[in-house]
């Protein structure tokens, strides 16, 4: 009898788990003759869910740390030269650098960046952090696992992580084929291609020419178009509930509609209680015409801050609070992790909402999978909680250049124009609905709900 290939599906952080732990993309690769083991760099108990796993233990080297610092600096001013466009600059967060420990940091992170430029000096800088992760006890760690499971193939499941270094340059290191999953629609950009890996998972066509543009290094017939299987649940019908029994495990009103606010995390959009506040009062002044709305407020599942307490409490009568079912492993917001529940809860909010209304949120694609229409908030908050941070700052960053005509959502361009926009984007849909699945095309290969069963079928011709 033929041996069952065997892959080890890599887990470097949580961000993965909602994409190939809580859809059916186990059971995919299971019927096509596949063992799947997962590689578990989490504190998410995967065997709970009848999955095999085993733990990786260990962490990066403080050294490869920096130099992964110093690399995506380089590859920003790379891009900020290259394309000569500034708004490369913008994708920068500075790290504290308060104490001495940090500003030493800072200033090795920088001389690296000065002495590293170009494709050349980025090319230096990715082998310079696998060298480092060669000489540490999680790298010879990772070898050993590997060498006792002789796996066929490697899919890690997020390339951002430094984590996933050591066990992929260990796994290159053995001849084993190693892949990567671009985790999101904006990352490339924002030189997060932390790994280097022999195979690279992209959503699109157009996400394909992005990343051979950014990294000139890898060839097309490295990077294979499958799409995400995040959008998968949003077609599995078992998942949906009934109106009533959503309304009813929830609080809500049989007798409303309700209009969904999703919030970004606080860097993102540090205006969000503000802009929360707007719509309660559009809300409350449309109800005095005859409507019959409320808010279902769904907050960042990383935002965990008290910032929205206020506005929660002002319009108690009209915002009810759905918050996301994510585990908090840690303190920092990359320990917070998805569930699976939370998959249902964020399908069941979607379809029993009338739309949405968010600042640059993804969700209006997940919204438009459903025939919902989304609204972007694009305004000066009176207020403003950091003075330099503006919505028109968000927006022009490289992936919303995606959108096909800039007509996929319904603009709120002042607060005075909430009320018209949401009256337009419950009374006519339709027309933005399509164009922003026309968007969601472009980005996500369809059908979408075939990402796993395509991801599979390459990884089989791989092998084969």
């Amino acid at each position: 009898m033929k041996p069952k290939k065997k892959i080890l599906i890599l887990l470097p952080d949580g961000v993965g788990l909602r994409n190939f732990a809580f859809t059916s993309f186990v059971e995919i690769g299971e019927q096509m003759d596949w063992e799947v083991i997962f590689w578990n760099h989490t504190p998410f108990d995967l065997e709970e869910l009848g999955y095999k796993e085993i733990k990786l233990k260990g962490n990066a080297w403080a050294k490869t740390d920096l130099l992964k610092r110093a690399k995506i600096e380089a590859e920003l001013d790379h891009f900020t030269e290259k394309f000569r466009d500034p708004v490369y600059q913008t994708y920068k967060f500075r790290a504290s650098n308060k104490n001495l420990r940090g500003k030493v940091k800072a200033g090795i992170a920088q001389g690296l960046v000065t002495t590293h430029k170009g494709e050349k000096g980025l090319h230096k800088l990715r082998t310079k952090m696998k060298s480092s992760e060669r000489k540490g006890d999680y790298y010879q760690k990772c070898k050993t696992v590997l060498e006792k499971e002789n796996p066929d193939f490697i899919f890690c499941t997020n390339q951002r992580p430094v984590n996933a270094i050591a066990p992929l340059t260990a796994a290159q290191d053995l001849g084993i084929p190693t892949s990567t999953f671009i985790f999101s629609w904006d990352n490339l950009p924002k030189a997060t291609m932390v790994v280097e890996t022999n195979y690279y998972f992209v959503w699109s066509r157009y996400m394909q020419e992005e990343l051979l543009t950014y990294y000139p290094h890898i060839n097309a017939e490295q990077v294979l178009i499958t799409g995400s299987p995040q959008f998968e649940p949003h077609f599995d019908l078992s998942l949906r509930q009934g109106r009533e029994d959503f309304f009813k495990e929830q609080g809500l009103d049989l007798a409303k509609k309700y209009i969904c606010f999703s919030g970004d995390d606080i860097t993102t959009s540090p205006d969000d209680p503000q802009y929360l506040n707007d719509l309660a009062q559009v809300i409350r002044n449309l109800n005095s015409k005859g409507h019959k709305l409320r808010i279902i407020f769904r907050r960042c599942p990383v935002d965990f801050s008290d910032r929205y307490d206020k506005v929660l409490k002002k319009h108690k009568d009209l915002i009810i609070s759905i918050a996301p079912k994510w585990m908090k492993a840690g303190e920092s917001w990359n320990s917070v992790l998805p569930t699976k529940e939370d998959l249902q809860l964020q399908i069941n909010t979607i379809l029993h909402s009338e739309a949405v209304v968010n600042l640059a949120s993804s969700m209006v694609f997940d919204f438009a999978v459903f025939g919902k229409p989304c609204l972007y908030l694009n305004y000066e908050a009176e207020e403003k909680n950091k003075p330099a941070w503006s919505p028109g700052k968000v927006y022009n960053f490289v992936h919303f250049r995606s959108m096909p005509t800039g007509e996929e959502v319904f603009w709120i361009n002042s607060k005075e124009e909430i009320e018209t926009k949401l009256e337009e984007a419950l009374k006519n849909p339709g027309k933005k609905v399509v164009q922003a699945m026309e968007w969601l095309n472009k980005i996500n290969i369809d059908p979408a709900d075939k990402a796993s069963f395509r991801i599979w079928k390459q990884i089989d011709k791989i092998i084969n």
